[in-house]
């Protein structure tokens, strides 16, 4: 079984030499797993900010996908994308990030209808993550949100889970779940829950 994992900004970096210095030949799992983020805060809210977080969390994930699928397509095997909440069910102060994560959502929830159609036996499994007890991830959202950060471990054992049966979709902490099927049937509700998260007397940056 062949497993590549992409994490950090490695993989930005990675998604641009992978002709020169990969062979993807029989890749079962791809894990697409990396990030850049921002402070949060409307301070962050530019078109070079948006533009960065577009490249390393959306664009650099489909070209990273666009290279794999051929051996992916041989093996019959799995696509993993870890995404976040924020990609659902957007919130405050995380304009740039958001639009980067729903551009994901939208990306491989199309991919996983074309390969359908297709009959190409890939699985797509999008994993939608909550706040993680990250020390990068903390900082960001510090004074900002009232959210308890989940154990990033047991987050990571929800992917490989998801990404071993071939799920379509994973969601951790459970109330991820909760907050994306409130978006639908009732968006009042889910807006009502997203600002008791939020740190109402924390000043917009400008």
């Amino acid at each position: 079984m062949k497993v590549l994992l992409l994490t950090g900004l490695g993989a930005l970096f990675f998604a641009y030499y992978w002709d020169d210095n990969f062979d993807p030949g029989g890749l079962d799992y791809l894990v697409l797993n990396h990030l850049g983020a921002a402070p949060a805060g409307t301070r962050v809210r530019s078109s070079q900010s948006t533009r960065w977080l577009m490249q390393v969390n959306f664009l650099s994930y489909v070209q990273l996908t666009s290279s794999a699928l051929p051996s992916l397509t041989d093996s019959k095997g799995s696509l993993v994308v870890v995404s976040s909440l924020l990609g659902r069910v957007p919130t405050s102060f995380s304009s740039p990030y958001s639009a980067a994560k729903f551009a994901l959502d939208s990306f491989f929830s199309s991919l996983r209808r074309e390969l359908d159609v297709q009959e190409v036996n890939v699985a797509i499994t999008m994993c939608v993550l909550g706040l993680r007890d990250r020390a990068s991830a903390a900082e960001g959202v510090r004074g900002i949100t009232r959210v308890r950060a989940a154990p990033g471990p047991k987050a990571a054992l929800a992917v490989i889970r998801g990404g071993a049966t071939r799920a379509s979709g994973v969601f951790y902490p459970w109330g991820s779940r909760l907050l994306c099927l409130l978006r639908s049937w009732m968006p009042h509700s889910r807006a009502w829950f997203v600002r008791q998260e939020l740190n109402i007397t924390t000043p917009a940056a400008a």
